[in-house]
């Protein structure tokens, strides 16, 4: 009798080992995080791609499949997808990672959001009354994220739990030691005078003590209009600003005509991972994020 239970704790281990959580991530950001505190416990897909305005994404049948079967949805939050998350999370019933539930996780909500605005709605734009959701710009939000994600993870799956603490406290040594690179590096973009596209980039520019000074659309989410550029022009021919943000699923002409009738730099940064060929994980995504800001700031 002794025996068959030696046998059987042999075979049950490994395949407790081995188990692996359903990740269901909104932005690639997260997947990639998932992955990295996951590990090979995890099995990640990713709704959408750095060529996506992750605002307006459609609740297609494929994507309510990777809901049902999920363990836990990870999302930015602060109504970031609200224009189809909840649609499949509607759609896909499945309470293991519902609002409100263990598999559901809200990574915004771990850190102090910006620009917070009490008393409007999304009919005046892209405007988020709970905060701006793009923290990940920012690595330190990312340190506290990652510490949130490895508890939730574990209590998930409790049999692997450290595991996930374990992979954690790789992650997190490494990220340390890339942001003291990273600031360091960066020291020459302090005080800099950014005009961006969108509003994608104010925990990164309050990281690394960026100015925003305008955006090229009107109203947020609205694409730029000629009237609203022409007016940018007059305001910055003299100087004012030191480059024009946009990411890669924006339209490149407004920051391109823009930069020609002021001579300020124009530059495309990833936004999140898979945003350029270089931006291939979390760590590379800051790398080639500083990169392109020296590079545009030199010129």
């Amino acid at each position: 009798m002794k025996k068959i239970l030696l046998v059987l704790s042999l075979i049950t281990l490994p395949l407790m080992a081995h188990a692996n959580l359903s990740v269901f991530a909104c932005e690639p950001e997260w997947q990639s995080l998932a992955d990295e505190i996951g590990g090979s416990l995890v099995k990640t897909y990713s709704a959408t791609t750095a060529l996506q305005d992750p605002h307006y994404i459609q609740a297609k049948p494929s994507l309510i499949a990777k809901v049902r079967q999920a363990d836990i949805v990870i999302c930015s939050g602060a109504q970031l997808e609200i224009g189809w998350l909840p649609v499949l999370l509607q759609k896909a019933n499945n309470p293991k990672v519902g609002p409100g539930s263990t598999g559901y996780f809200e990574a915004s909500s771990f850190v102090v959001r910006l620009d917070a605005t009490a008393g409007v709605d999304r009919a005046q734009g892209d405007i988020h009354p709970q905060g701006n959701p793009h923290v990940h710009t920012n690595p330190h939000n990312v340190a506290i994220i990652a510490a949130a994600l490895a508890e939730r993870m574990a209590k998930l799956d409790p049999a692997n739990a450290a595991i996930y603490a374990e992979n954690f406290q790789k992650f997190d040594s490494r990220w340390q030691v890339a942001m003291t690179a990273w600031e360091l590096k960066a020291q020459p973009l302090r005080g800099k005078r950014a005009i961006t596209h969108h509003k994608s980039w104010v925990y990164l520019e309050k990281w690394l003590g960026i100015e925003e000074v305008a955006n090229l659309e009107p109203i947020p989410g609205l694409p730029p209009t000629a009237n609203h550029l022409s007016r940018l022009v007059s305001e910055f021919k003299d100087g004012g600003a030191d480059f024009i943000i946009r990411s890669p699923y924006q339209d490149a002409r407004p920051s391109e005509w823009l930069a020609e009738r002021t001579g300020i730099r124009a530059v495309m940064l990833p936004l999140t991972v898979g945003g350029t060929d270089e931006a291939t994980d979390l760590f590379s995504l800051v790398d080639d994020t500083i990169n392109r800001l020296l590079g545009a700031a030199a010129q």
